[in-house]
């Protein structure tokens, strides 16, 4: 789905530009000069700008469960295991795809559940190597509480756009994943003026990456479902926007340093989507099979 991401080592050499932009700078433990007496010609010092991020820990569980969910139905099937003498690999409607007529009868789990599941080796594979390849980058970059707030907006926000305009069951973690994308999109945009070079590459990568996917997308006559990828997509930037680090650089200290400040009201304007997407699930009448 995407290249594996960028450490921060990849954005290091526009840190550096941007330590040498600031002069020489003395060590603390020189003694100022006597007058006339011979002044040494200062050493330039350099120093490293360092990013405020975090560490990425969650996204393992988030991988973990993918995985497993996908795992345990297989080797049921494999052992010959039924439920009510239905088999496993016929067994997803009960487990909690997205089924639009169970939804409107009430069954708003399956929102969840269906991020959850996956059809065969290639659908988790793939998912499974996208999210391990985006996920550790957005939790550093949001932090891992904002980064589960995406990952959850942005899945449900797949699921409500596959639920009015799909009336196919739907499983996997897609819409999610296009939400990373969204979110990472929308940091990158974000950051621009601090990282320069470096967001325009990402950016370029990552529209790249959405074009690909919606090219695969809509040529696989129907087997992918294109709506849950789009408002996944959607959602994750939006609420990547709300919930993005605003990165500004410090020069009232020395060395400069660069700084993360949130946008005041973003958690809140996250609410907001969480109640518009709640909304739409409780009006909207969606086309059923």
């Amino acid at each position: 789905m995407t290249q594996p991401p960028n450490d921060n080592n990849d954005l290091r050499p526009r840190l550096d530009d941007l330590g040498s932009e600031f002069g020489q700078r003395r060590s603390a433990d020189q003694a100022t000069p006597e007058v006339g007496e011979a002044q040494p010609i200062p050493q330039q010092q350099t120093f490293r700008l360092q990013l405020p991020f975090g560490q990425a820990r969650i996204f393992w569980v988030l991988l973990a469960l993918n995985i497993g969910i996908f795992v345990i139905p297989t080797v049921l099937q494999i052992l010959g295991v039924r439920f009510n003498g239905i088999p496993v690999n016929d067994f997803l409607l009960l487990l909690g795809q997205k089924d639009n007529a169970a939804i409107r009868s009430g069954e708003y789990y399956r929102f969840l559940t269906s991020m959850f599941l996956h059809v065969g080796i290639f659908h988790i594979g793939f998912n499974a190597w996208a999210l391990y390849a985006l996920g550790p980058q957005a939790e550093r970059i949001y932090g891992t509480g904002r980064f589960l707030a995406l990952y959850f907006l942005a899945g449900l926000a797949g699921g409500v756009a596959s639920y009015m305009f799909s009336p196919d069951p739907a499983v996997g973690a897609s819409g999610a994943i296009f939400g990373l994308v969204g979110a990472l999109a929308a940091f990158f945009y974000l950051a621009r003026r601090v990282l320069g070079e470096v967001s325009r590459q990402q950016l370029g990568s990552l529209i790249t990456v959405i074009m690909i996917n919606m090219f695969i997308g809509f040529s696989s006559g129907g087997r992918i479902d294109n709506f849950a990828h789009i408002g996944g997509l959607i959602g994750g930037a939006l609420v990547g926007w709300l919930l993005a680090p605003r990165l500004e650089i410090d020069q009232r200290l020395y060395p400069p340093q660069i700084t993360r400040r949130n946008l005041p009201g973003g958690w809140a304007g996250a609410l907001a989507v969480l109640a518009l997407l709640v909304f739409l699930i409780l009006t909207i009448q969606p086309p059923i099979q």
